[in-house]
């Protein structure tokens, strides 16, 4: 089953857990761990938002270490593909191709195969937010920065640390407004 029909078939899951008015407002896909697919389902109603994590049957998901590692990973991956390239990916791959074609600097092309390789990478929604999504798009990245001759310290790098202050945020923030007691 592709991932947007399991997303559709999680949406009907998680609207039977809406309280009121709520509706589902979003759906992250994660697998935190191999063969382990938790949804992170954001509701939205008159009293604000709250949270609900669904296992690959739509069961709730109750303990409080598997909620925690779906709502990192899905931060961190979607982090990543905000950060990745410099954070607009679009616009790097247009600025090489003018490069390529005015200036024909020495390297270039190798710059723009990782762009492309990176684009790639990184796909088209939805996306399974998983740690080797994460890896893959930190390796992708990487080799960009060097295509482009940074061979120091890592700017992606350097902003996906200087972001975990918003991966714990969000982490606290669907512990708070859980619609469940979590256990452990």
């Amino acid at each position: 089953m592709a991932l947007s029909e399991d997303l559709e078939r999680i949406a009907v899951a998680a609207q039977a857990f809406a309280d009121g008015e709520e509706t589902v407002e979003g759906l992250l896909a994660t697998e935190p761990e191999p063969g382990r697919r938790i949804y992170l389902c954001a509701f939205a109603g008159a009293d604000g938002h709250s949270w609900l994590a669904l296992d690959g049957e739509g069961r709730p998901v109750e303990e409080r270490a598997a909620v925690r590692a779906a709502a990192s990973i899905a931060a961190l991956c979607e982090l990543a593909d905000e950060n990745s390239g410099g954070g607009d990916l679009e616009a790097l791959r247009s600025e090489l191709r003018r490069l390529a074609v005015t200036e024909a600097p020495e390297g270039i092309e190798e710059a723009e195969e990782a762009a492309l390789a990176l684009e790639r990478t990184i796909g088209a929604s939805p996306r399974l937010a998983t740690p080797g999504y994460l890896d893959e798009i930190g390796t992708a990245t990487r080799r960009l920065e060097q295509a482009l001759g940074d061979v120091g310290v890592s700017p992606f790098a350097q902003a996906m640390q200087s972001a975990l202050g918003a991966v714990d945020d969000l982490t606290q923030d669907i512990e708070r407004s859980y619609k469940r007691e979590v256990v452990r």
